[in-house]
């Protein structure tokens, strides 16, 4: 089982929709993740029926008993987050203030205040109209959990393929550089960088590759939008060849990538186009590699 992740150093450079067409080209021989847990989008191309739901519970909050509260204002006092606001003659906390640091029940005197377990979001085993299982999961508004439940969503994505014996796992991960990119691209087969030919689509591209050769996993990039700035094109293509990354294709910009979304599909799925064809090509690429 092989695992490839689609991943930009920014948003809109059109990542997921080259990951749908990766899922849909790949049929039932692949399991798709998406672990864009902070924007998921997957389900608007792929239109997947719920087959397994469950909760994910990480990090703690406060809650206080109102029945106990003495009303004595202890935990305000060093809650760092004012996360603590009086009602009435008691306190309470506010829950998207609440950063979990378990302060407040060490000084309170009358044990009012518990840590529970926090529901940080909800993670979704799926069968796609593609003919595949998808892995998705949804974060709770306010919770900064995003890097543990794309770990989460990953280690199920894992144990769909070896389930199903597919051959695959397609991983459209996040943008950006921060922890769910880490948690997106940690002991994968291979990275697809996917960017755009301006000033802030280089500059993050170049960001986003030193994570990944911190991991040492191979990397092949795709230019989409190729012929908004050809100069810039050709100073990407220079880059890859410098880099020792693989250009696996170039896409000029189409509004059939804008079509296919709102028409729920995707863009390897508009026949006879461009775009489709090209997107057949970059899977046989992936393959090769």
């Amino acid at each position: 089982m092989k695992q490839i992740v689609i991943i930009s150093g920014k948003g809109g450079t059109g990542k997921t929709s080259v990951s749908a067409s990766l899922a849909y080209l790949a049929g039932s021989r692949a399991v798709v993740a998406d672990c864009d847990v902070d924007a998921a989008d997957m389900h608007l191309v792929t239109a997947p029926q719920v087959l397994e739901r469950r909760d994910f519970f990480s990090g703690y909050e406060a809650v206080i008993d109102p029945e106990a509260c003495a009303g004595c204002g202890d935990c305000v006092e060093v809650c760092h987050f004012d996360a603590i606001i009086p009602d009435g003659d008691v306190y309470r906390v506010l829950p998207l203030e609440c950063e979990g640091c378990g302060y407040c029940p060490r000084v309170c005197p009358v044990e009012a205040i518990e840590m529970k377990l926090l529901k940080a979001g909800e993670i979704c085993v799926s069968r796609t109209r593609m003919d595949n299982v998808m892995v998705h999961a949804a974060l709770k508004i306010g919770s900064d959990m995003s890097g543990k439940l794309v770990a989460e969503v990953r280690k199920e994505a894992r144990l769909q393929a070896e389930k199903a014996g597919a051959e695959f796992v397609i991983i459209d991960g996040s943008p950006g550089t921060g922890c769910p990119v880490t948690a997106s691209i940690t002991g994968t087969d291979q990275v697809v960088l996917v960017t755009e030919p301006t000033l802030s689509g280089m500059h993050d591209l170049k960001r986003v590759l030193e994570v990944v050769e911190n991991f040492g996993i191979p990397a092949g990039m795709i230019i989409n939008k190729a012929d908004i700035n050809p100069e810039i094109t050709e100073e990407l293509k220079r880059f890859a060849e410098e880099k020792d990354i693989v250009l696996l294709g170039t896409f000029p910009y189409d509004d059939l990538f804008v079509e296919a979304v709102n028409s729920g599909r995707s863009v390897a799925e508009m026949e006879g186009t461009e775009p489709a064809r090209g997107m057949k090509e970059l899977w046989g690429k992936l393959e090769e590699v």
